[in-house]
């Protein structure tokens, strides 16, 4: 077998043994120091922006002594405001610009495994999930089992991913008509 016949032989081999779609070739999957990063940055703007208008008292949302009192609904609402936020920001950028902005700062693209654009629907999929990541307690659990996810499968998808049938790869290693949907 050579190279001729379709891509490396590694390739091809991790494709079969998966029973799996194949990467286009020169396609680089993101790392998942890249991914964190783009979310993180997401988390800062969306959170930050919310900071500013709410002046700080956005953050009394995890506030654990407000918790506690019988002014829990108070941190509750906060809680509320504060995740429905991210999930209407991840839901939105996605729709209009098919990745988040921190995704597009730092040169990531979402796309459908089979190099589509993802649907409103998957965009609303993957907001979901992602929230995980923000619940207190809850989210050191999800953050390191989806790290290690991306880590070991071929494809480097999350549970997010594969619940949105997506990958997340560097924007410019994409072939030209999955760049294209990209803004």
């Amino acid at each position: 077998m050579s190279e001729q016949q379709g891509g490396s032989l590694a390739r091809r081999l991790v494709s079969v043994e998966h029973d799996h779609w194949q990467v286009p070739e020169g396609t680089v999957l993101a790392p998942v120091r890249r991914r964190a990063g783009a979310f993180f940055l997401d988390v800062i703007l969306v959170t930050g922006l919310l900071s500013i208008v709410s002046r700080w008292r956005i953050l009394d949302a995890w506030n654990l002594t407000l918790w506690a009192s019988w002014d829990f609904h108070y941190s509750l609402a906060l809680a509320v405001a504060l995740l429905g936020s991210h999930y209407l920001y991840w839901v939105w950028t996605g729709s209009h610009f098919s990745r988040s902005l921190g995704q597009r700062w730092l040169g990531l693209a979402v796309v459908r495994a089979d190099g589509g654009e993802l649907s409103r629907r998957e965009w609303e999929i993957r907001a979901v999930r992602k929230l995980l990541y923000l619940l207190p307690a809850v989210n050191i659990w999800f953050t390191v089992r989806d790290a290690l996810r991306i880590r070991s499968r071929h494809t480097h998808q999350s549970n997010i991913d594969l619940a949105a049938d997506s990958i997340v790869a560097v924007a410019d290693s994409l072939p030209a008509d999955s760049r294209a949907l990209l803004r």
